[in-house]
């Protein structure tokens, strides 16, 4: 009986813990939301400096179809660039990890991919190829390093100790690999998903704001420049919303991958269920 009630208590505890994490950044937006409202109306702002959230509401709903169907082509390429990210970055860290003259001749170009701005790369790919494929290169240059510094710093970490193991049993270097260094290493690979999924969404944005720039393109991106230039300003707004609102969706869908993927064997997952 007293370990139910117990059991009961801790239950009560931690819906009222989900409850609150729930709450306070909702409380956060809607107190963000009014203090936007009165600003505007106090100051009397006109809409072309700052729209109102009433305004901004208003023209994502009647500007939807415009808005939805060029959120679309921005997501599309995200993705593609995501998965090409993921598939190379994963790829080429397990060649890094089987080849050590191929990490060191490799990695460094991966680092001056990684540090030069994609936003001064980005009219070059416009010039040397059409625009999908430039914009798309974007999205992945930009989530191609963390996928590869997060695979290959986990596939580095492995316990030595359980790799000579597996060598001492007469485990080959892909039986090395496949059962123990990339389940090893998933909670690195994982974070590296969570972070490429947004800057797959950066590098879009930045090449099709780019795109634009040049009188060319489709995308969200292209809208709030073309909403720029036009002083739109209420449907530039309601783009940076669905530009924002589908960053946190890629996110959250991501971070609740890799919590299902590790929730029940790793520590960084378990201990948020206990």
């Amino acid at each position: 009986m007293t370990d139910e009630i117990h059991a009961s208590g801790a239950n009560q505890a931690e819906q009222h813990e989900r409850l609150r994490r729930i709450l306070l950044p909702v409380a956060v937006l809607v107190l963000g939301v009014v203090l936007w409202d009165l600003v505007v109306r106090i100051n009397a702002i006109p809409p072309f400096v700052l729209p109102g959230p009433g305004l901004v509401f208003g023209t994502l709903i009647a500007d939807w179809g415009i808005l939805w169907a060029s959120l679309l082509v921005t997501l599309e390429t995200t993705v593609a660039g995501f998965l090409l990210a993921v598939a190379g970055g994963i790829g080429l860290a397990v060649l890094f990890n089987q080849s050590r003259a191929l990490e060191h001749a490799l990695y460094p170009y991966a680092v001056i991919l990684q540090v030069t701005p994609v936003v001064a790369i980005a009219p070059l790919l416009l010039i040397y190829l059409p625009q999908q494929a430039a914009v798309l290169a974007c999205a992945w240059i930009v989530a191609f390093f963390p996928v590869l510094a997060n695979t290959t710093l986990g596939l580095n970490s492995v316990d030595h100790n359980l790799v000579a193991l597996f060598e001492l049993y007469g485990a080959k270097r892909r039986q090395v690999l496949w059962y123990l260094k990339l389940p090893a290493a998933l909670p690195q690979i994982l974070g590296g998903l969570r972070i490429a999924g947004g800057l797959s969404l950066i590098g879009a944005v930045v090449a099709e704001i780019a795109a634009g720039s040049a009188g060319a393109g489709s995308g969200l991106a292209y809208r709030i420049a073309e909403s720029g230039y036009r002083l739109n300003i209420p449907r530039m707004f309601a783009a940076l919303i669905l530009l924002s609102v589908a960053g946190i969706i890629i996110y959250f869908a991501l971070a609740l991958m890799s919590h299902l993927m590790l929730r029940h064997w790793h520590e960084s997952a378990v201990r948020r269920e206990v």
